[in-house]
Parts: structure tokens; sequence; C-alpha cells
């Protein structure tokens, strides 16, 4: 069956099922043209970018236990491991997280604009340390075009994560409201509390304080085996507030702090747990902390000036204590000999440190015909890493400039993009380095009326040299460089099959080419230099007035390397995959959904894996009046069918069966 054949199929689906349930659970409701308020997602199709945005009403239906959890199901995206903070990784069209390390700068993450995450630390995985419960939205963008404002070298794609505001639960209104949240797992006896305090003496001043504590224990999989050998606690918290001033309120500042910690003893070093008990196990204690200060002014009546100056700061900590005894290699491993007390790497402490300071102006103007929408930005960006056994430390300090102009003539965009990047990089230890990079892009969408649009783009980046490459003084002067093409088109209609319904899909198209790589080697340790992935990405959600909805994501990778003498395919290409959600709304008070997740079997790939589908289930009951007027309850079956699988790329089992269940008030 063609994925057109599909959506077609699935569509007349949606429409019998809204035939067979009650006419009096029907009401009216109107849609904006572009975000789909009746279903679990909106389509992004006013943009030429493939971006998807994950709302807070998603973020709560989900019941994500971790970060990652949140936006695997993005078309593109996929999680190395994910069922835990620990030992897991984000990967985006091919590139970021793999089974060795857990990040690396072809796939960028942000809070509220700090850059957070790390340069490559072997075998810890990610470390985005967080908890769902601080975010009201997460924005994907993936490839490069739309990312140049945000940084350089992002190949696989941008994650934004933006924190709750006390506005958010005051409506803007002086007051004070209280929420709690209580959420159970039943698969490794997983809670969680979150408890938000707002507070709005008045509408200009407001303030927010949030803190979460999440604990689960060692999950089984669908064979009820434990998934690995230990579980986590995660106490996260936020204090933020925001002052609005001025004659017409035109300035305003924003603080914000987050802190999130864990504490794990006599754990195992490779928390990916690929390489059994080689490295022995460790007592590893984790700290990340983000800060930010940002200024605000838009003068009322000039369309010229709307800037932003953003200063963060963000911290990640692992402190690293070899258990004595631990490793079946505790003094030699594969004969070379290893320092008194086990594997160095183990007995290592890490710390990063990122500074970095935005101004951006944007400037609403038109030039005749055309109307501009201008962002000029300037950037600072200082990161820091303490030296550690197999992570070199040192210091590399950036400059930036970049302007994106959305200009506009009829059903025309067109949008340049420009970034131009300078580097100071060295360390202690280690020579000194200058590098620079121009980098851009173009992308084009025209709309032509009838809810039909095409679009295009071409976007080219570097990823300036790293400080984990500090001891490799040839990588230290080469930027991997890498160009993506893309092109598609999308429909947003309503009226479509019945009379007032609604149907967005966006197809995409893309072709990512990288080159100079310097990050990668094969299992043989031969260096990779050149690799391609292209692929192909769908998105489409379904609405009817009666609140009976369709969502429908798909993607389809194949990546190779091109690296001369050494051909094969892409280690980090991701399983082909299709996602289909069928549900129905009564108003705002229940929603209830069922997810189908299908992934392909994979034997093109360098890490085969076998095909799999998963089933869930998903339940909001949110009363509108009377005495329970303010609470939410959540149901959710992840995995109904307790499948024993592992997802492709993943070096863990999935989880198992797993029922969920959330009881949230607000006062």
């Amino acid at each position: 069956m063609t994925v057109r054949h599909m959506t077609v199929g699935l569509l007349a689906c949606g429409t019998a099922i809204g035939l067979a349930w009650p006419a009096t659970a029907q009401e009216s409701f109107s849609l904006d043209p572009v975000m789909l308020g009746q279903s679990k997602r909106e389509v992004r199709t006013d943009t030429a970018i493939s971006e998807t945005v994950v709302d807070e009403d998603e973020i709560e239906d989900r019941q994500a236990t971790t970060i990652a959890e949140l936006v695997d199901s993005v078309p593109g995206v996929s999680l190395i491991n994910g069922n835990t903070p620990q030992g897991s990784g984000i990967n985006i069209r091919g590139f970021g997280a793999n089974s060795t390390n857990g990040s690396d700068q072809k796939v960028a993450i942000q809070v509220d604009g700090a850059s957070v995450g790390s340069e490559e630390l072997y075998r810890i995985g990610t470390q985005l340390f967080t908890d769902p419960a601080l975010y009201k939205q997460v924005t994907v963008i993936r490839g490069t075009a739309g990312t140049f404002e945000y940084g350089s070298g992002i190949i696989g794609g941008l994650i934004r994560l933006d924190t709750k505001d006390a506005s958010d639960f005051t409506g803007g209104e002086p007051g004070f409201k209280l929420r709690q949240t209580l959420q159970y797992g039943t698969n490794g006896d997983a809670w969680a509390s979150s408890t938000i305090f707002a507070w709005q003496p008045d509408e200009n001043l407001e303030f927010l304080g949030n803190y979460t504590y999440r604990s689960q224990g060692v999950q089984k999989d669908g064979g009820g085996n434990g998934i690995g050998s230990d579980g986590f606690d995660l106490p996260s918290w936020i204090l933020k507030g925001k002052y609005t001033f001025g004659e017409a309120r035109e300035h305003y500042v924003k603080l914000s702090y987050s802190d999130t910690s864990s504490d794990q003893k006599d754990v195992p070093y490779d928390t990916f747990g690929a390489v059994g008990d080689s490295f022995g196990n460790v007592d590893r204690k984790m700290r990340s902390k983000t800060a930010v200060m940002e200024y605000g002014f838009n003068p009322a009546g000039n369309d010229l000036i709307n800037l932003t100056a953003t200063l963060s700061y963000a911290e990640q900590k692992i402190d690293q204590d070899y258990v004595p005894g631990s490793s079946s290699c505790e003094t030699t491993f594969c004969g070379i000999p290893f320092p008194p007390g086990g594997f160095a790497a183990t007995n290592a402490d890490h710390r990063y440190e990122t500074t970095k300071l935005t101004v951006k102006n944007q400037a609403l103007f038109a030039t005749g015909q055309l109307g501009h929408d201008l962002r000029l930005g300037v950037e600072y960006i200082r990161k820091e890493r303490l030296d550690a056994a197999s992570a070199p430390g040192g210091t590399d300090k950036r400059w930036a400039v970049f302007a994106v102009d959305d200009m506009s003539f009829g059903g025309l965009t067109l949008t340049p993009a420009l970034r131009y990047e300078t580097q100071d990089i060295g360390g202690d230890s280690y020579a000194d380095y200058d590098n620079d990079a121009l980098m851009g892009g173009l992308s084009a969408r025209y709309a032509f009326g009838n809810g039909w649009a095409v679009f295009g783009s071409a976007a080219y980046t570097e990823n300036l040299p790293i400080i984990d490459d500090l001891g490799t003084p040839a990588y230290m002067t080469r930027s991997e460089k890498a160009r993506t093409y893309e092109l598609g088109f999308s429909y947003d209609r309503g009226t479509v099959f019945a009379d007032g319904d609604d149907l967005a899909l966006k197809l995409t198209a893309y072709h990512t080419t990288v080159w100079d790589i310097t990050s990668y080697t094969t299992d043989m340790m031969v260096p990779i230099t050149d690799a391609r992935i292209k692929g192909l990405e769908l998105e489409a959600a379904y609405s009817l007035p009666s609140g009976h909805y369709v969502d429908l994501n798909a993607d389809i990778a194949r990546g190779e390397i091109t690296t001369p003498g050494v051909p094969d395919d892409w280690e980090g290409t991701p399983a082909d995959q299709i996602r289909v959600t069928l549900g129905r709304k009564w108003g705002e008070t229940l929603d209830l959904s069922w997810e189908v997740a299908h992934a392909a079997e994979m034997n093109r790939s360098a890490k085969p894996s076998g095909s799999n589908t998963v089933h869930n289930l998903r339940a909001t009951w949110r009363p509108q009046d009377g005495v329970f007027k303010g609470t939410e309850i959540r149901a959710g079956i992840e995995n109904a069918f307790d499948l024993d699988y592992t997802p492709h790329l993943a070096t863990r089992p999935a989880p198992g069966r797993t029922l969920k269940l959330t009881l949230a008030r607000t006062f």
C-alpha cells in the first residue's frame, strides 16, 4: 500500500467512526487555517522549514518520563534508548546520538535560548538531564534550513524547549494559582510529583516556582526481563520571574534559573549497556543548571524595533568514582595496562559551561510591493570544558553575526539566511587555533491560494572544530561541512471530504551531503570522511466538527558512507516508520486516542533490526464545571500488547506494557 492510499484509507476510517458515535456529543468549533485545534498536533503548512511543535496539551497527554520521549513521535527523530535520562540520546535525520556518544554538535538543544548538552561525551549519553514537567512547548526543526539564527553546524536538526510562565496559569491577571500533579507508572514502579506556584501581584509582575521529583526503578521489557540494572531519582526545580514596564509596557525583563540533579551508586560506567562490565561500575553524581536573563524592547507603533538581548549560562557537571573490583578488566584491557584503580575514564569528573549572549532585532517593513520580516543579530559564545581522562579540556570562544529575512510578495515567500562565525579554541595543555566560517541558505515557498503550496530550500553549514579534538591537531583546522536540499508540497483546506472538516498535510524530501567529517569512524576504527543521507517525511492531520481526528506522520531514510574505499551503510540511519493516531475529542472535556507506531525491518543499515508495531492508548478527562472543575485525569497504556523488541539504533530493549495514571488539579 502506498503512503497516499494509506492516508486516504485512514481518512475514510476516521469518517466512518464519526458516523458511528453519538451525534449528541457533537459540538461546533472554529479552526485556524494553519493550527488544527481538533487534532493532536498542528501541521506547519505555512512555512518551508521542516518544523514540528509539541505543545503543552500534548506534553501532558503523553505523560513522558524524559525529554526524549516528547519528541520521538516527530518524523525523522529516533531515540538511542530514551526511557531514562542516562544512557539515552536523540538522533535526527541520522545525526546526533549513537551507541558510543550521547550527543554531538550536529543536533543542537536549547532551553529558553540557552545552549545545553555537551561536546562528545564517551558512553554516558546525552546531558539533557531535565524533566518534561518544566516545559510548555518543544519545537523541533529538522535539517539545516531555519537554524542559522540559532547556531552553526546544525545538520540533523534543532530542539528548542520553552519553560512555563506564571501567566500561563494566571491568564495574565493578578492573582495566585497552585497546580499539583501526581503521576504513577506500573513498569518500574515509577512515580512523579510536580508542584507549581504562580503569582501575579499585578499585571506587570509575575513569578513562578516549580518543583518536580521523579523516581523510577528498573523497568522490564516485553519478555519480563529487567532493562539495565538501575533506576533513577531526578529532582528538578525552576524559579522564574518577569517584569514589564514603560508607559506603553514596551519593556520587559525576564529571569529564570533551573536545576536538575541525580545521584547514583554503584552503577555501570557504560550507561548504554553495550560492552558488559569491561568498564566496571562508578558512583556518579550529575547536576545540570541553566540561568537565563532576557531583556525585551518593543515600542508601540514602531515595527522596525523588536529587540531582545538574552544572556544565558548552562552548566552540566558529572562526578564519577570508580568502584574497585567491579570491572572484569581491572588491570588490563585488550592487553593494554591500566593505571591503578581501573580504567582511567571511569575515574573522571566532567564539567561543561556555556555562556552565551544573543542580541537580536526583528524589523517589519516594506520596500515597494515586497514585505520584509528581517531578523538581525550578534552572538557571543564561550564554552569551557574541564580536562578529564578521555575528555580533553579547553575553551572555545566564538563571535557570530546572522541575518534572516522573510521576503513576501503575494503568494511567494523567499527567505535568505546568512551566518558568519569566528572561533578561538585551545587549552592549557594544547595549542590555540583560530577558525571562521560563512554559511547560509535560501528557502522559498509559493502558496497558490487554493490550499496548495510548494516549497524548497538549499542550505550550507559548517561544524567548527570542537574541544574534544584538541588532542588531534589535524582536526583543529578542519571544519565538518554539510549541504542539504529540501523540496516538497503542502495542502491545508477545510470542507474536503465533509462539511466543516479540515485537512492539512506536508510532504518533504531531503538530501544531505557531509564531507570533511572528523567525528565518526567505522567499527574497525577507520575514519569516515564523507557521507550522504536522503529521505522523505510526511505529516498529516484531519479533523471533523464532531471532534474525531486522524493524525499521521511517516519517514523513510537511506544513508551511506561515501568515503573512498569505505563503502557501507550509514550507522545512524533511522528505521522507516509510520505513526497513526485515531481519536475523538468532546470539546475541552474528554480526549480519547489510539496511537499505532510501526517501524520497518532495517536490513540495509550497518546495524540491522527487526520490525515492530507498538500500540499506545491515551485518555484525558478535564471537567469544565462543577466540583471537579480544574481537575485533570489522564490514563495511558504504552506498548499495550507487551511487545518484546529493541528499537532500531537502541542498545537496550524497549519497556514492556506500562500503565500510566496522572492526576492534576489547579487551585
